[in-house]
């Protein structure tokens, strides 16, 4: 059994607003094995147009993410919660090999477990491609 990943549901503001800032902090290391790290054994996910079953998949996923994605810097906020369950808006930067700048926007929602692991995440995601000049992150 893994440990307690703190908070732990049910959230109240505060403990909501700390697994948000742990999370954007977790992703832009960019390291695959840690983001994974949050997320139970079997987690689901979708992730655009993806299904992803399991932290290994995650670890896969990121892994491929973060080679097309360079530069990338993400920002998350917290859009509601109840329970065991949240809201988060995000937006990230990031610019392909060409060097063409996007700015993606998205919302998750996100279920977590007893222990505080995330067990479901679902995002939607849009890209707006941007100047280097326009960046804001």
């Amino acid at each position: 059994m893994e440990p307690q990943r703190h908070p732990l549901p049910p959230f109240t503001m505060e403990t909501a607003l700390q697994k948000v800032q742990a999370a954007e902090e977790a992703w832009n290391t960019k390291d695959p094995e840690k983001v994974a790290l949050a997320y139970t054994v079997d987690t689901e996910w979708r992730n655009r147009t993806e299904f992803i079953n399991g932290r290994e998949a995650v670890k896969q996923f990121l892994t491929q993410k973060w080679k097309k994605e360079l530069g990338y810097k993400l920002k998350k906020e917290l859009w509601g919660f109840r329970e065991n369950r949240m809201a988060v808006r995000f937006e990230y930067e990031w610019h392909d090999a060409a060097g063409q700048w996007y700015r993606s926007y998205g919302n998750e929602l996100w279920e977590f477990d007893a222990n505080g692991y995330m067990q479901k995440r679902f995002a939607s995601i849009n890209d707006l491609e941007i100047e280097e000049k326009d960046r804001r992150l």
